[in-house]
């Protein structure tokens, strides 16, 4: 009797993503949980109004201090309708912005590792806010969204079942999503 082996196909680059180098990167973290402890960080400055500007570079990730080889530039404001210049999107917008970078990037991935290649992939994300909190109006409604809605479109040569449980391990591994609906602790110094 004569019985074969048959060997999985190698993980090929797929969607824009390495995957053997991601592949070999969640080996090695796996191996030395201690690489995957990372620290972002931004720093604001006031513009003028309601209009600010943050720049994002240095972190820490992997064992040690990283940099970029430029600083990547956010500015932030409000529409003229609440008293801002409208240079820029509103921090909210940002956090909106936050979330559908994060799911959309973690499809890219998870397809990718699964060998399945994307059409496309749109992610919407609206919230829902009530200013009369902001504007100290009410102390009864919060300053921030009572509610945040995301759609995914997602297109591939998958079937919709294989594309969708594809979204769901996204969420069930996004950092914005997983800060958003279990909260993070958030403190501030004030230097004067």
């Amino acid at each position: 009797m004569n019985t074969a082996v048959m060997e999985k196909p190698a993980k090929i680059a797929k969607n824009g993503v390495d995957v053997p180098t991601l592949l070999a990167t969640i080996g090695a973290v796996k191996e030395m949980p201690v690489a995957a402890k990372f620290q972002f960080r931004a720093k604001g400055a006031w513009v003028s109004g309601t209009h600010s500007r943050a720049t994002v570079n240095g972190f820490f990730g992997a064992g040690e201090e990283q940099n970029r080889d430029e600083d990547f530039v956010i500015e932030g404001d409000h529409p003229a309708v609440v008293c801002g210049a409208d240079k820029a999107p509103t921090p909210v917008e940002y956090l909106l912005s936050a979330l559908a970078a994060c799911l959309t990037a973690g499809v890219g991935n998870i397809a990718s590792v699964r060998q399945i290649d994307l059409e496309s992939v749109e992610t919407i994300v609206e919230g829902d806010i009530d200013m009369q909190g902001i504007l100290g109006l009410n102390d009864e409604v919060r300053n921030g969204f009572e509610g945040i809605r995301a759609t995914v479109k997602i297109k591939g040569n998958a079937p919709a079942e294989q594309l969708e449980k594809v979204v769901q391990q996204s969420i069930a591994r996004s950092a914005v999503f997983d800060m958003l609906s279990n909260g993070t602790k958030v403190d501030v110094a004030i230097a004067a």
